[in-house]
């Protein structure tokens, strides 16, 4: 795994958290999505008042990646004002692009974090061998 600074990457999902846009639910997220190639790409939470049209952060941060041709990832920091883990339809969209080895940070406000894997997070994921038919 290549050397990452954890507090630098909670710092920048502090900063993404402040963009958020939750004017429903008051519950900002910010993410910071470290790639293979050392770019940091950032996400917050964009809400909607039809409900699930929102986007949460994690899966800003994947899709903008995606868009700019990033394909492996390493680690991800999510900021939220209680710390909370990534919901299951993110886990699920990270471990598209990762082996369940990612590393996971999550903080709250206060900067206080806690470090998983992806694999602890979702580890019943589907993967592709589950598509193969036979």
């Amino acid at each position: 795994m290549t050397d990452y600074n954890r507090a630098d990457l909670v710092a920048l999902a502090a900063e993404a958290r402040q963009r958020a846009y939750a004017p429903y639910s008051q519950f900002t997220v910010g993410a910071a999505l470290l790639g293979r190639s050392g770019k940091v790409y950032l996400g917050c939470n964009v809400e909607n008042v039809s409900y699930g049209l929102s986007v949460c952060a994690e899966r800003a941060a994947v899709f903008r990646a995606i868009g700019e041709g990033e394909r492996e990832f390493i680690a991800i920091a999510v900021v939220t004002e209680n710390g909370v883990t990534p919901c299951g339809a993110c886990r699920q969209v990270l471990q598209e692009f990762n082996d369940g080895s990612m590393e996971v940070v999550v903080a709250d406000a206060q900067g206080r974090s806690r470090v998983y894997t992806l694999a602890e997070l979702l580890p019943a994921a589907v993967i592709p061998a589950d598509l193969k038919q036979g």
